[in-house]
Parts: structure tokens; C-alpha cells; sequence
């Protein structure tokens, strides 16, 4: 059984699709041992609570210093024997500390076909609007590895969406979560838990 710790900031809308997939039996092998938010406002740490799963705060104000806060970050992800951890809607950049401590154990799911519209200051929102501002037509969801740097760790999953004339970025967004996030992530999760992902010199594959 793969323990995992959710990473949050928000709705926690991802946070719902792993959870539902688990109940739905398309990931398998697999625990939520604790769901984490920098932000204590964060309504994914209910949809935590609703499934019994411990809900935690973490939030970066309430320490001294962002090393102190790192540190607490790393003790509580130990605590709980977590095995992967899953960013799914967090904010928070992965500390050195965290990413040496867990290689290629941490994954992240990004709102866009990286290596386009990645990188610093691309999230959210942000990164629609600069995908309709380029004037690409597809765009997607890519599941990838965390390692030192932004969005530059191997990627384990792409999933495309097609951009509609009349979108805007909310209705981009939403349609690439619908059609991409809600099921690459899960994806991920489960060929992780079931052994099927192997990284060699930086790039991911699935086992056969």
C-alpha cells in the first residue's frame, strides 16, 4: 500500500478526483495518509475530513522563518511514512530539503502541455490566459515529477484539450481540468503505487 500526502492550497478539486478514483477502484494500492494546506481557509481540508483523513495546516505565517517552516513540512510529511506525495493545487514550491528527501516521489500536476506556458509565475489561471494569448489550439494537463527547478522534472503523463474560439481563461480552465487533470493525475498515482514507473536519465516511461 503506497502512503501518500495531498498537498493543497485551495478547492481542492484534484484532491476530490484522487479520492474519487480510489473509491471507484481506478487507483489501487494506494492510502491518503494526510492532506496538507498552507492555507487553513483551503475547502480541500474538508473534503479531507469528509473522508476521515487528516487534515493539517501548515501554514508559512506561522513560523519565523521559511526555514523553520520547511523543516516542520518535512517532519510532518515523515511522520506519516509517506511514501509519495502529490501536489495537487499547492503553492507552496517544493523546499531542497523535501525534493532530496523524496526523488522521484513527488509529482505535481500542471494546466498546461509542458514544456509550454511552464515555469515561474505560470499557475493558475495564469497560465490559460497565456495560452489564449499565444493563440495556441491545444493545450492540456501534463502529471511530472518534481525535482530542483519549476516544472522541470520528468514527465510522466500528457493528456491534450482543444481550445474552442469562444474561450475564456475560466472556461479553459475548467474544461482542462474536466478533460486532462481529473484523469492524468489519478493515472499517475495508480502506475506509481502498482510499480509500472521507471525514470532513467531524467525521462519517465511506463512499463509494459
Amino acid at each position: 500500500m503506497l502512503k501518500t500526502a495531498v498537498l493543497v492550497s485551495g478547492g481542492g478539486t484534484n484532491l476530490q478526483a484522487i479520492l474519487d478514483a480510489m473509491d471507484e477502484g481506478r487507483i489501487t494500492n494506494t492510502s491518503v495518509e494526510v492532506v496538507i494546506s498552507n492555507n487553513p481557509g483551503a475547502y480541500a481540508l474538508k473534503r479531507a475530513e469528509k473522508h476521515n483523513i487528516p487534515a493539517l495546516c501548515l501554514s508559512p505565517k506561522s513560523y519565523d522563518s521559511r526555514e523553520q517552516y520547511y523543516q516542520a513540512l518535512l517532519e510532518t510529511l515523515q511522520s506519516y511514512e509517506t511514501q509519495l506525495i502529490v501536489l495537487a493545487g499547492c503553492m507552496v514550491v517544493m523546499p531542497k530539503a523535501v525534493v532530496e528527501a523524496y526523488p522521484n516521489r513527488i509529482i505535481n500536476v500542471h494546466p498546461a502541455l509542458i514544456p509550454s506556458f511552464c515555469g515561474t509565475g505560470c499557475y493558475g489561471l495564469h497560465v490559460h490566459e497565456k495560452a489564449l494569448e499565444r493563440g495556441v489550439k491545444v493545450t492540456g494537463a501534463t502529471v511530472h515529477f518534481v525535482d530542483e527547478g519549476t516544472d522541470t522534472g520528468p514527465i510522466i503523463l500528457q493528456k491534450a484539450v482543444e481550445i474552442l474560439p469562444k474561450d475564456t481563461p475560466e472556461t479553459l480552465q475548467r474544461r482542462v481540468m474536466e478533460q486532462a487533470e481529473w484523469q492524468i493525475l489519478p493515472q499517475a498515482i495508480d502506475l506509481i503505487a502498482n510499480g509500472k514507473i521507471v525514470v532513467e536519465q531524467k525521462t519517465a516511461r511506463i512499463k509494459e
